[in-house]
Protein backbone atom coordinates (compact mmCIF):
# COMPACT_ATOMS: atom_id res chain seq x y z
CA UNK A 1 0.00 0.00 0.00
CA UNK A 2 2.50 2.35 0.92
CA UNK A 3 4.20 1.93 -2.93
CA UNK A 4 0.87 3.08 -4.43
CA UNK A 5 0.93 6.14 -1.94
CA UNK A 6 4.27 7.16 -3.35
CA UNK A 7 3.32 6.31 -7.51
CA UNK A 8 0.00 8.23 -6.85
CA UNK A 9 2.51 10.81 -5.47
CA UNK A 10 4.49 11.30 -8.33
CA UNK A 11 1.92 10.72 -11.13
CA UNK A 12 1.57 13.75 -12.95
CA UNK A 13 -0.81 12.69 -15.56
CA UNK A 14 -2.06 9.67 -17.55
CA UNK A 15 -4.41 8.70 -20.16
CA UNK A 16 -8.26 7.50 -19.36
CA UNK A 17 -9.15 4.47 -21.13
CA UNK A 18 -12.76 5.70 -22.87
CA UNK A 19 -15.88 3.70 -22.05
CA UNK A 20 -16.21 -0.06 -23.74
CA UNK A 21 -18.76 1.05 -26.77
CA UNK A 22 -20.79 2.90 -24.05
CA UNK A 23 -22.19 0.33 -21.96
CA UNK A 24 -19.69 1.73 -18.62
CA UNK A 25 -17.24 3.41 -17.82
CA UNK A 26 -14.04 1.66 -16.58
CA UNK A 27 -11.64 4.11 -14.68
CA UNK A 28 -8.06 3.18 -16.09
CA UNK A 29 -4.86 5.23 -17.12
CA UNK A 30 -2.09 4.14 -18.84
CA UNK A 31 0.90 6.10 -16.97
CA UNK A 32 3.47 7.02 -19.19
CA UNK A 33 6.73 5.61 -17.12
CA UNK A 34 8.80 8.44 -17.37
CA UNK A 35 6.35 10.44 -15.30
CA UNK A 36 7.69 8.01 -12.59
CA UNK A 37 10.64 8.43 -10.53
CA UNK A 38 13.10 5.50 -10.58
CA UNK A 39 12.21 4.10 -7.36
CA UNK A 40 8.67 4.32 -7.96
CA UNK A 41 9.04 2.03 -11.27
CA UNK A 42 11.24 -0.18 -9.45
CA UNK A 43 8.29 -0.57 -6.35
CA UNK A 44 5.77 -1.14 -9.22
CA UNK A 45 7.45 -3.73 -11.42
CA UNK A 46 9.02 -5.73 -8.12
CA UNK A 47 5.20 -5.94 -7.16
CA UNK A 48 4.48 -6.92 -10.41
CA UNK A 49 6.96 -9.21 -10.85
CA UNK A 50 5.95 -10.83 -6.64
CA UNK A 51 2.15 -11.16 -8.21
CA UNK A 52 3.02 -13.23 -11.04
CA UNK A 53 4.37 -15.95 -9.27
CA UNK A 54 6.93 -18.59 -10.07
CA UNK A 55 5.85 -20.67 -12.57
CA UNK A 56 7.71 -19.59 -15.92
CA UNK A 57 7.33 -22.75 -18.26
CA UNK A 58 10.07 -24.97 -18.81
CA UNK A 59 12.70 -22.32 -17.92
CA UNK A 60 12.44 -20.06 -14.83
CA UNK A 61 13.72 -17.17 -14.92
CA UNK A 62 15.29 -14.89 -11.80
CA UNK A 63 13.87 -12.26 -10.08
CA UNK A 64 16.66 -10.05 -11.69
CA UNK A 65 16.21 -11.01 -14.99
CA UNK A 66 12.19 -11.15 -14.67
CA UNK A 67 12.80 -7.86 -13.31
CA UNK A 68 14.89 -6.47 -16.58
CA UNK A 69 12.52 -7.67 -18.93
CA UNK A 70 9.62 -5.84 -17.47
CA UNK A 71 11.53 -2.94 -17.24
CA UNK A 72 12.59 -3.16 -21.09
CA UNK A 73 9.23 -3.73 -22.07
CA UNK A 74 8.42 -0.58 -20.02
CA UNK A 75 10.77 1.37 -21.45
CA UNK A 76 10.18 0.43 -25.40
CA UNK A 77 6.95 0.74 -25.40
CA UNK A 78 5.72 -3.09 -25.98
CA UNK A 79 4.33 -3.01 -21.93
CA UNK A 80 2.41 -0.53 -20.74
CA UNK A 81 2.03 0.46 -17.06
CA UNK A 82 -2.36 0.71 -16.35
CA UNK A 83 -3.66 2.16 -13.03
CA UNK A 84 -7.20 1.57 -12.15
CA UNK A 85 -9.33 4.16 -9.77
CA UNK A 86 -11.82 2.05 -8.72
CA UNK A 87 -9.40 -0.73 -7.16
CA UNK A 88 -6.54 1.57 -6.96
CA UNK A 89 -4.07 -0.71 -7.74
CA UNK A 90 -1.11 -0.98 -10.71
CA UNK A 91 -0.84 -3.45 -13.47
CA UNK A 92 1.59 -4.15 -16.51
CA UNK A 93 0.00 -5.05 -20.03
CA UNK A 94 1.75 -5.55 -23.28
CA UNK A 95 0.95 -2.30 -25.56
CA UNK A 96 -1.04 -4.96 -27.38
CA UNK A 97 -3.03 -6.76 -25.65
CA UNK A 98 -6.72 -7.59 -26.81
CA UNK A 99 -8.13 -6.25 -23.53
CA UNK A 100 -6.58 -2.77 -24.20
CA UNK A 101 -7.44 -2.91 -27.29
CA UNK A 102 -10.72 -3.41 -26.85
CA UNK A 103 -11.27 -0.82 -24.07
CA UNK A 104 -9.84 1.79 -26.87
CA UNK A 105 -12.71 0.90 -28.92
Amino acid sequence: MICLFFLMMEIAGGRSIPDFKGQFYMAFHIIPVNKLSAKALKWVIEEFISRNGTDYGAVEASPATSFQQVKSKLKDGSAVLVFDDETETTNIFMADDPILKKLDT
